[in-house]
């Protein structure tokens, strides 16, 4: 009897999951009709209140390890989405430079779990032909964390089908500083052997000097828990980018939060091309 009983839970729920599918490929369709964002930033903001709303404990004791698995997985569900969609690049800021200051055990138990999470990316980016690059500051990581994000970015630098930009150590002040000290040393060097007659650094070289040169500026920041800024996030690219704040957090955020992001974002995507325009014209 029992087995009857959960036979019928599995068939059950096999079919529901199908339907399920099968809804969400019909309003992708729809979708589709409209135009795309090529490109979708997340500002992944909930993920301390979640763990507080379910009880878990910040600094990794007595399961806290969950909060970062909740927020791991949703990024994976957005991943498949996206992809689904047919959007190419996605960004995700998971870690600030300033997220350095809070409690140290709480930032070692993150870098814990990040270590964790970049071997199972490895696994599943593989799977989707995903490749990923990190973006940020990677000298403030620790030796093991850097190289294990520089191994997951070799091993997955020839896949082509999507491109999962993860930001950590980042902010943009410290990127927009990066791209101008590189700028002006390759510039100092460019003078000094002769290979470079001009001694004005062009926008052009600034922008290729930045952490986030790999992805071009994004269609759409979305930012989870209600906030409506941009914390350091992409100040430079985000120029013409629709930003749309939703009061999920982040470990709960849904295939129909995606939808109406980017419903917002066709009903408005006229005016944006119209200023990206005139931006080029001057």
């Amino acid at each position: 009897m029992e087995k009857e009983v959960m036979s019928s839970l599995k068939m059950e729920g096999n079919i529901l999951c199908s339907a399920s599918s099968f809804i969400r490929k019909c309003i992708f369709g729809v979708l589709r009709v409209g135009a795309i964002p090529n490109h979708i930033a997340f500002i992944m903001d909930g993920n301390r209140r979640y763990a507080k709303k379910q009880k878990l404990s910040h600094d990794g004791a007595a399961g806290g390890g969950g909060r970062y698995d909740a927020g791991f997985w949703a990024l994976m569900v957005m991943l498949l989405y996206c992809q689904e969609l047919g959007v190419k690049y996605i960004t995700a800021y998971a870690f600030s430079i300033d997220n350095f200051k809070r409690k140290p055990e709480e930032v070692e138990s993150l870098m814990t779990s990040m270590l964790e999470k970049f071997h199972l990316l490895d696994i599943l980016v593989k799977r989707l032909a995903v490749r990923v690059h990190f973006a940020g500051n990677l000298e403030l990581l620790s030796n093991e964390l850097r190289a294990s994000a520089m191994e997951l970015t070799e091993a997955t630098a020839a896949y082509s089908k999507s491109v999962l930009t993860i930001c950590i150590a980042y902010t943009s002040r410290d990127e927009i500083l990066h791209a101008v000290r590189e700028s002006c040393e390759q510039k100092r060097i460019g003078l000094e052997f002769g290979n470079d007659d001009d001694d004005e650094i062009k926008l052009m070289k600034v922008e290729k000097n930045m952490y986030m040169a790999v992805a071009p500026d994004p269609d759409i920041i979305i930012r989870t828990g209600g906030e409506n800024r941009l914390s350091n996030f992409l100040l430079w690219q985000s120029c013409w980018s629709h930003l749309h704040s939703m009061r999920v957090l982040w470990p709960e955020i849904g295939v129909w939060n995606l939808v109406f992001a980017i419903l917002n974002f066709q009903r408005n995507k006229t005016y944006y091309l119209e200023m990206k325009k005139k931006e080029k014209e001057l």
